[in-house]
């Protein structure tokens, strides 16, 4: 009698028995409070950036304001993604109206968009032909696109390597621009309210820009803010998959495996998981996406003994070593236009 319930949960799939284990753990509740505190700070903050911005006038000094922007455009973006994945409401509706006011009004960036490419980006994380991420668009991710690879993919990827981090200054108005191209092709939910809301802040970011500066000091701020928010944004993404094995074809895993073989750890404390979002812990991430940021730390070693214990390898590794293997990835993936 007292065997059955402890065989019965140790049935079915790798990913349901982990499931259960984190569920056990109330690690799927949500935290209201947290994210309370979290979305009040930034957006007191984002509102403080924007006030100190008008308090200082047509001067140079305007570029710290625009450093401090990028870094609070980043975080809102971390908001936008948390409020995506559900781990701040449980419902749609909410989840939404929240993203859209974030993503588009807050920092000029489609939340549809940016969700229909993520959502496929999680079913299908580094397969070469479903992860959008890994498009070959301006980068190649493996020496079959290398070799396949013509234009700007090409010329590029013979240091792609060297001009990686370069190129991350104009991910912000690629953010910008792929939000744009959305709404201006049928097929996105919502596309008159999120066309609106981009047309708000573009408005409202441009007209506060040069009203209170100069022409010239207008079109630095512009530059060295997108530039920063780019870099930082491309910072906190380019550590959790690049690198790391790529799927082709028919490579199709069990879920678990498809999610933790091609995902990476950062390892870190509070400021890397501040910085990051939490997106540091991005094999727990992965397999819960719904899991609110601060229980990741918390599922981490859950996860880790797991695998450990059913011989799957869990790859974890230090901030600055992430950006080696990622950078040494993308120069061997170019090989092949070197020669």
């Amino acid at each position: 009698m007292t065997t059955q319930p402890l065989i019965a949960a140790e049935t079915g799939s790798d990913f349901a028995r982990l499931s259960r284990r984190i569920n056990q753990a109330g690690l799927l509740d949500r935290r209201p409070g947290y994210y309370a505190l979290r979305i009040g700070t930034v957006t007191a903050l984002f509102a403080g950036a924007w006030a100190a911005f008008a308090w200082v006038g047509d001067s140079w000094a305007t570029l710290v304001v625009a450093v401090a922007l990028a870094v609070l455009f980043g975080q809102i973006a971390l908001l936008s993604h948390d409020l995506a994945h559900r781990q701040v409401f449980r419902t749609r509706r909410p989840s939404e109206i929240a993203g859209r006011l974030a993503g588009n009004l807050g920092i000029g960036m489609s939340y549809g968009w940016w969700m229909d490419k993520h959502t496929r980006h999680h079913a299908n994380p580094n397969h070469e032909e479903l992860d959008p991420d890994v498009d070959p668009d301006v980068l190649v991710w493996s020496k079959d696109q290398a070799r396949a690879s013509r234009g700007v993919p090409r010329f590029i990827g013979r240091y792609q390597a060297f001009l990686f981090f370069p190129l991350l200054t104009l991910e912000g108005l690629n953010l910008h621009w792929s939000g744009i191209r959305a709404v201006l092709k049928p097929g996105l939910k919502r596309r008159g309210l999120e066309a609106g809301l981009l047309l708000a802040h573009f408005a409202l970011y441009l007209g506060a820009v040069f009203l209170v500066l100069s022409p010239a000091k207008a079109l630095v701020f512009i530059a060295v803010h997108q530039g920063l928010w780019g870099v930082y944004m491309g910072s906190i993404f380019a550590p959790n998959h690049k690198g790391m094995p790529t799927l082709t074809g028919n490579d199709r895993p069990d879920f678990l495996r498809r999610q933790v073989l091609t995902s990476r750890n950062v390892r870190g404390g509070w400021f890397v998981d501040t910085a990051m979002g939490g997106l540091n812990y991005q094999i727990e991430h992965h397999l819960f996406p719904s899991m609110p940021t601060p229980h990741l730390r918390r599922a981490q070693p859950i996860v880790r003994d797991y695998c450990a214990e059913i011989g799957v390898p869990y790859h974890e590794t230090g901030l600055v070593d992430s950006y080696a293997q990622a950078l040494r990835h993308l120069h061997e993936a170019g090989s092949p236009l070197r020669h």
